[in-house]
């Protein structure tokens, strides 16, 4: 009864947040990410019945059916919307809360140098985005977004968005989560803010190299 609880669950966060979504049936079918999920769920059942070799294979058929890598021990909450979802990879101690949001191409990874819990763990409504990696043992609190390609490397407060490489805190209780979760164009990029501020700096001493010169 539970996996039947969690699948609506997956499946109305699948009609909530995916535009491209039209019926129930269509998600059913076609939705890679929610295969993965499902088959995730069937996997880590066993998994926490120390049917570790059952779970391993259902979890390395996922992975070759739909391109999309979650080991059977990671612990994840209802709503998960894996989105496109190839290259996906959640690893064996990792956590994701209720309704998070992953791109394609995202890693929930470790650094290898870790023992125990080894992988990060995401708070409820967390938003990662395409290629973003991130690697280690901490938190990522409620509601945060990772731009896409970003690297973080170390904790996330909730509500704050985090970009770059490796990725630092670029906004603060600014976003508010659910469809517009979507948008990855309009979050802030640290390395243009840096080429901006050279700019004006390179001007203002061109003025002063000017101002100068003309008192010669």
């Amino acid at each position: 009864m539970k996996f039947l609880e969690h699948l609506k669950h997956d499946i109305q966060s699948v009609k909530d947040r995916d535009p491209a979504a039209h019926s129930t049936l269509e998600i059913v079918l076609t939705y890679s990410g929610l295969h993965a999920v499902m088959m995730y769920r069937v996997a880590h059942w066993f998994y926490v019945k120390d049917h570790t070799v059952i779970a391993r294979i259902i979890s390395q058929l996922a992975r070759n059916l739909t391109g999309i890598e979650i080991h059977p021990g990671a612990k994840i909450g209802k709503g998960l919307l894996i989105d496109h979802g190839s290259g996906v990879v959640v690893g064996e101690t990792a956590e994701i809360g209720d309704y998070c949001l992953l791109y394609q191409g995202c890693t929930l990874g470790g650094t290898g140098k870790d023992q125990g819990k080894r992988h990060p763990t995401l708070g409820n409504n967390v938003m990662v985005g395409c290629g973003a990696k991130i690697l280690g043992p901490f938190k990522v609190g409620d509601g945060a977004k990772i731009a896409a390609n970003a690297v973080v490397l170390k904790e996330v407060p909730p509500n704050c968005t985090a970009v770059g490489v490796p990725a630092r805190i670029v906004r603060r209780n600014g976003e508010k989560t659910g469809c517009e979760d979507l948008d990855q164009i309009h979050i802030p990029d640290p390395v243009a803010q840096e080429i901006a501020k050279n700019r004006e700096k390179i001007a203002e001493l061109e003025k002063r190299i000017r101002d100068l010169e003309a008192k010669k």
